[in-house]
């Protein structure tokens, strides 16, 4: 076997606001292995200013991969904990490699458009008049989960639009989640839970940055709302350091991005601990390119989680490629008649 890795700079359609700034272009790597006439495909989905890989030697660590690829895959894995969004692109091409077809990495009701996935629409930050018309658009194309990301504009003028929201549809017809990426500060954020959970508010990720453990446990104790965690789960490598980040914390849901965390096993030992403690969970994507994307969203399938899941559909990028994937009514399918032009 021989393996190559390719640098892909995926574009946005329009700049994208989070709380940690406005997103105009997503680098992202694509691992290949080949064997004989064979070949497979994964995604490095690294994320620039969040994933705990984002590091110099990088692309070094991914060149040593490349030169390793006939050694075991768990002695590889190993070797690459510290760099999760680099396991996941070996563990999809692995499977890629050895699929009948190199796209469909769990065989699935899912890849043969039998069934599909119940999604969040989600909700770019941005100006009031932005964000308001995104949210008339996800209720226009048959959402009924709206993910809505928050701290970036004055809480008021949130708030304003969550009660516009509610104003018009009850919790039963839309399910409104938030996302603060770590936006507020620890001494409000009660207050400012408490608010929030006047218009019925499914969960809230993150509310504040991660890392401050003691401060968050007191948060997920006291919270009116649920609260998920999202970035808190981020370069925790350790089965014993997971177990004991939920045992302080105890949230009340826990988001697994797999480019984030280690790839399928990686989120599988947190899915493990979180059921041993009666701790919900859902699938999101982490801004991928449909090659990445697609691994996520088949894996998703076969844990049979009836949540809405946290799958994008990369409509966001201008040069991703075509797939199978399309959104029809808050539900992601696989288009089995939709070829895949994937090029590089």
């Amino acid at each position: 076997m021989k393996a190559v890795y390719q640098k892909y700079i995926l574009n946005f359609k329009q700049a994208s606001g989070t709380s940690r700034g406005v997103l105009h272009t997503k680098e992202t790597y694509f691992l290949k292995i080949y064997n004989g006439n064979k070949i497979g495909i994964g995604e490095c989905g690294l994320f620039k200013g969040l994933s705990v890989d984002d590091r110099p030697d990088y692309e070094n660590k991914l060149q040593w991969v490349c030169e390793h690829i006939n050694k075991n895959i768990d002695e590889l894995l190993a070797e690459l904990t510290e760099f999760p969004s680099i396991q996941f692109g070996l563990e999809q091409a692995v499977l890629s490699l050895k699929s009948e077809n190199i796209f469909e990495l769990f065989p699935s009701k899912f890849t043969k458009s039998k069934d599909a996935i119940n999604i969040n629409g989600l909700i770019w930050m941005g100006s009031e008049s932005f964000m308001k018309k995104q949210i008339e658009d996800k209720l226009a194309s048959g959402f009924t989960t709206i993910k809505m990301k928050i701290g970036a504009i004055d809480f008021e003028t949130e708030i304003k639009l969550l009660k516009s929201i509610r104003t018009n549809f009850s919790s039963k017809e839309i399910e409104l989640r938030v996302d603060a990426n770590g936006a507020f500060k620890f001494p409000e954020a009660l207050e400012k839970l408490k608010r929030l959970s006047d218009f019925e508010i499914h969960s809230i990720e993150q509310p504040i940055k991660q890392g401050q453990i003691n401060e968050m446990a007191e948060l997920c104790s006291k919270t009116p709302l649920p609260i998920a965690l999202d970035e808190e789960l981020i370069g925790v490598f350790n089965v014993t350091k997971k177990k004991e980040l939920l045992q302080i914390i105890n949230p009340q849901y826990i988001i697994l991005k797999p480019s984030l965390i280690g790839g399928f096993r990686g989120s599988e030992a947190w899915i493990n601990i979180a059921e041993t403690k009666q701790i919900g969970w859902w699938i999101t994507s982490a801004l991928e390119s449909n090659i990445g994307l697609n691994a996520i969203a088949q894996w998703t399938y076969i844990l049979g989680n009836k949540m809405p899941q946290g799958l994008g559909t990369g409509s966001l990028f201008t040069n991703n490629f075509n797939s199978p994937l399309e959104v029809k009514n808050g539900h992601l399918h696989y288009n089995k008649f939709k070829k895949w032009t994937f090029n590089l």
